[in-house]
């Protein structure tokens, strides 16, 4: 047999299995000391009422003849999808339900959506980025080139004309930075795929973060972006299905005429056996009215957390953005320090956890993030630690 030597140019740990290690180190060492952890991007409050009510309901379901399922449609149950369909409804989206695909979250569907694609196309992304975009294609063998996202363009870079690929991926807002890109921006980058042939692979995972109205929460509110871009999203951060597993992929059947839909359609029912009766149920209660009231609540809970850190950096001239319409903020390390110099810094010192900003690209250096995620509690009495280090 022979092997795969591609995974030979990936790093041997994920950015996260580092910042894991690099912690339980210090806690072996320390196991006084309390460590806050506001780094890996996982939601702490628990899934609201309404949702875990209908997984006990779907859950009980399935111990009674009559209503007992087994195998589902690989792309999702027609009773959640229309419910997905509606929620675009809502910001002015047309979809079929037939683009909607049910997926186990974005980060699985944004690596197997690369099936549909030969080695031989170029991928474009964003440094910083998520991890996953880069050691996918790596592991694919594809070509990878990059386009800067620094504190000049506030990390939301532009399409370059003199530079072709055939796979863009963007994100917004953005994990890490927690910029968002606003609708003349995104229709730059929607002109640029539709004059080059290329797809845009848009993942929205943190969508639902966006308040301001004037700012797209979807692809497809832009004109052109359905013969151009496939989007990804997610219950994780919206519903806090981290743990539950549920999100969604749209491949609209205006983007190559169809090929793509039937293609995605194709792979799905033959790779993948779709997502559990039971989660969907619970994700399809998310999208009531009762489940949108009480997860905005959640979300406010969380935007909170990001103001409170956002003060204190404020107060000691940390510049930083994100928070706003995003779990995430993106901070310059102070003291000129290196991504990595500040996390041992900080852990060592008041025992925070962020993540570097190197881990996300070349451009991260010099940066941090840290997320908004965490228990109030551990999140005012983190900022209180930093507040006085500061000072």
């Amino acid at each position: 047999m022979n092997i795969n030597t591609n995974y030979q140019n990936i790093s041997d740990s994920y950015l996260f299995s580092t910042i894991a290690k690099k912690v339980n180190e210090f806690a072996q060492k320390n196991p006084d000391k309390k460590i806050i952890k506001l780094g890996i991007g996982d939601v702490t409050l628990p899934l609201c009422k309404v949702v875990v009510e209908s997984l006990k309901k779907a859950s009980d379901e399935m111990g009674v003849k009559e209503t007992f399922r087994g195998y589902g449609p690989e792309q999702g149950y027609e009773f959640l999808k229309s419910q997905i369909k509606e929620y675009y409804a809502s910001h002015k989206v047309g979809l079929e339900a037939d683009e909607i695909f049910i997926s186990d979250g974005a980060k699985s569907d944004l690596g197997n959506i690369l099936d549909l694609f030969s080695q031989d196309n170029t991928v474009l992304v964003p440094d910083p980025v998520y991890p996953v975009y880069v050691d996918t294609n790596t592991m694919a063998g594809r070509k990878i080139i990059y386009i800067d996202a620094n504190a000049d363009n506030n990390f939301l870079p532009l399409p370059d004309d003199s530079v072709k690929a055939d796979i863009v991926y963007l994100c917004s807002p953005n994990n890490p930075t927690g910029a968002v890109y606003d609708k003349e921006q995104l229709k730059k980058w929607v002109d640029y795929a539709n004059k080059n042939g290329a797809v845009i692979l848009f993942d929205s995972a943190y969508e639902c973060f966006i308040t301001d109205s004037s700012l797209p929460r979807s692809i497809y509110e832009i004109e052109g972006a359905k013969t151009c871009a496939i989007e990804f999203c997610s219950l994780s951060k919206m519903a806090g299905f981290t743990g539950t597993r549920c999100g969604w992929t749209v491949v609209p059947k205006a983007l190559a005429d169809g090929v793509l839909n039937k293609m995605w359609l194709r792979r799905q029912t033959t790779k993948f056996n779709g997502v559990p009766y039971i989660i969907q149920r619970g994700a399809e209660a998310v999208f009531t009215s009762e489940g949108q009231k009480e997860i905005q609540e959640n979300l406010n809970y969380y935007k909170e957390n990001a103001k409170i850190i956002s003060d204190v950096l404020k107060k000691h001239n940390i510049w930083h953005i994100g928070g706003k319409h995003s779990p995430y903020i993106w901070l310059k390390c102070p003291n000129n320090m290196s991504s990595w110099e500040f996390f041992d810094y900080l852990l060592e010192n008041i025992q925070i956890v962020g993540t570097p900003g190197s881990g996300f690209g070349k451009n991260g250096e010099g940066y941090f993030r840290l997320t908004s995620f965490g228990s109030r509690e551990n999140t005012i009495e983190a900022v209180e630690r930093l507040d006085k280090f500061l000072d």
